[in-house]
């Protein structure tokens, strides 16, 4: 690690009720990277994104960003430090419009750059542009989780965390999504990749993480892990 890191667990800890969830994970993100957490359903990665924001609090251990640690920060405080979440499912506002979606992802920065951030959202997104007027919840799938993603860009994120992008999407959509990211990360975008299509993930990110039953099993170099043994049977389905 030749720089500080621009986001890290330190020892984390956290649990739902009596359920340990998280057992002192430890990862680190720098300013610039693709990293991603792979692992089996129920592993604790959504976990892991979620405790940034609080819920679950961290029950030991430290998130730092930049240098700080927000464990116990409010929730919108923490938007406002420049993180964005786009969440497992989507979870876009299903009656309102695209537009107002996008507006919604202002919240943290307000609408100073509204006009200009949408211009460069239908830029990225050719799609929504034609859709801006529509009701969110009509669209397909693929399209409404462009327009998660385009609303977290909305508020100027300088770290995006992405829970499953490809989650209950067609294969020709799941591409479009990874290329995406990719052009994404170009805008010099920081990004935290939590994915169970681990070719997908391992493919795009420079360093990734294995996690297990809320442990860090595997960490290191993308390719490097890509040509795992263990990765390749538990996560690749190749032998």
């Amino acid at each position: 690690m030749t720089q500080a890191p621009l986001l890290e667990f330190s020892g984390v800890r956290a649990q739902y009720g009596p359920v340990e969830a998280l057992k002192d994970v430890s990862v680190h993100i720098c300013k610039g990277e693709i990293v991603s957490l792979i692992g089996a359903n129920g592993a604790g990665k959504t976990t892991l994104l979620s405790s940034i924001f609080g819920t679950p609090r961290a029950s030991a251990g430290k998130i730092i960003h930049r240098g700080e640690d927000i464990s116990r920060l409010p929730t919108s405080r923490i938007a406002r430090r420049g993180i964005a979440l786009v969440p497992e499912g989507r979870q876009i506002y299903q009656d309102m419009t695209v537009e107002e979606n996008m507006m919604m992802g202002t919240t943290p920065i307000g609408m100073n750059h509204f006009d200009e951030d949408r211009a460069t959202m239908f830029q990225l997104f050719p799609r929504l542009k034609e859709r801006r007027n529509q009701t969110a919840g009509t669209m397909s799938g693929g399209e409404q989780q462009m327009l998660a993603i385009a609303r977290a860009m909305m508020g100027r994120p300088e770290l995006i965390l992405f829970d499953e992008p490809s989650l209950g999407l067609a294969p020709l959509i799941v591409k479009r999504v990874f290329e995406v990211l990719s052009e994404i990360a170009a805008m010099g975008k920081t990004i935290f990749l939590v994915e169970q299509n681990a070719n997908h993930a391992l493919k795009l990110s420079q360093r990734a993480y294995v996690m297990v039953n809320g442990r860090i099993h595997l960490s290191g170099e993308s390719a490097a892990l890509l040509d795992n043994e263990d990765v390749r049977k538990a996560y690749l389905g190749l032998h």
